[in-house]
């Protein structure tokens, strides 16, 4: 009935008319403004009050040099395209961040982007990969010596680092984590030192080993991974999906009777996984509170990808549902992440202070389930 009424509507407007005068003639509604500009005038500056204290403005809308260099005032003119900004990759993507003796890059990442970035860095450059845990973003080279690494590397490396011994052997930490802001990401990288031909197990120090050596492998991976990014580097989905993949993944239930999905991860992994998983399946996330776990979905609509607003003639013949319309048949509820000992319980509950029905949870976390990893 709307878009037969939104029809109507339009041919009588078109039976009305003579022609397209209306719509794209010069005094039509689409006209082309291209040269309204033209015809602005200069106005005298706004005057303050002798006590009010001016700040000099810069023009937010400068004068083309073109046109103020002409004489004309009047015909068309071409309006010349804005330069490009120009931004390096490095500074938009990775930066290197300081506090007191620590230091660490922070990436406009999420973290399964960064993970191959970062590993591929160590193995390039002659780095052995000893063990590495994509779940909680970790992994650890096996002890070397400076001349073991590729030549490059150990060149850079001897000029640089202080207070290691020629023969000296190392052995680096790398640490990915979630940043502070959404879709970032800190990388963190430690070391330790042992006299060649030991046998000693030595354990990674909580505020790090040699400073030195440390800010070295900072700065080269922070221009690889640059580079990287700049020649179109690609990360695979299945990198993204080991790095927050829980290690174990379990549907049950609760004393009450309502399914719990178990997840044996931390709570970063935990949220970033569930999150991906709603979007793999195609769930509407409405809004989300980080900071209680929740992500509030609505299972009548589908995920929200860049969603654009409906044209002109969308608005007129009704294309797109109303606010009132989704709203009658939403179905929303929350996602709920609560830390129990090592791992992560997932529910679904309809408010605060009701759990969902037995049979959407289970269609919900089973949906989850089978996203993870």
């Amino acid at each position: 009935m709307k878009r037969l009424a939104g029809f109507s509507a339009l041919a009588l407007i078109v039976s009305s008319t003579s022609g397209c005068g209306w719509l794209w003639g010069e005094n039509g509604y689409f006209r082309d403004r291209g040269s309204d500009y033209l015809e602005a005038r200069q106005t005298a500056p706004m005057r303050l009050p002798a006590d009010v204290q001016a700040k000099r403005l810069d023009p937010l809308l400068p004068v083309p040099a073109q046109v103020a260099n002409s004489t004309e005032t009047s015909g068309k003119f071409e309006v010349p395209r804005p330069q490009g900004l120009q931004v390096r990759a490095d500074e938009r993507e990775f930066s290197l961040q300081r506090s007191g003796d620590s230091r660490w890059v922070v990436a406009q990442r999420v973290p399964a982007e960064v993970w191959p970035l970062a590993r591929q860095f160590f193995e390039d450059n002659g780095f052995r990969i000893a063990s590495e845990r994509p779940q909680v973003g970790e992994f650890t080279t096996t002890w070397q010596r400076f001349d073991e690494l590729s030549a490059g590397m150990a060149r850079r490396l001897s000029s640089r680092v202080s207070g290691v011994a020629p023969d000296a052997e190392t052995r680096v930490r790398v640490r990915i984590e979630p940043g502070v802001q959404r879709n970032t990401s800190e990388v963190f990288v430690t070391s330790v030192e042992r006299p060649a031909g030991s046998t000693a197990d030595v354990d990674f120090a909580a505020r790090g080993g040699n400073a030195s050596l440390e800010a070295a492998l900072l700065d080269e991976m922070l221009v690889s991974m640059a580079r990287g990014v700049e020649q179109g580097g690609s990360v695979s989905l299945l990198a993204a999906r080991d790095f927050d993949a829980p290690s174990r993944v379990s549907l049950s239930e609760d004393g009450n009777g309502n399914p719990v999905l178990n997840l044996g991860a931390d709570f970063d992994r935990a949220w970033s996984g569930v999150g991906r998983s709603l979007e793999l399946g195609d769930v509407r996330v409405d809004d989300l509170n980080r900071s209680l776990g929740l992500y509030y979905i609505n299972l009548a609509e589908g995920a929200q990808v860049n969603e654009q607003k409906p044209g002109f003639f969308g608005r007129m013949f009704g294309s797109a549902p109303s606010k009132e319309e989704i709203e009658a048949r939403a179905e929303r509820y929350q996602v709920r992440l609560t830390p129990v000992g090592d791992g992560v319980q997932v529910t679904v509950e309809k408010d605060l202070n009701t759990v969902a029905p037995a049979d959407v949870s289970r269609r919900v976390l089973s949906l989850i389930q089978d996203n993870l990893g």
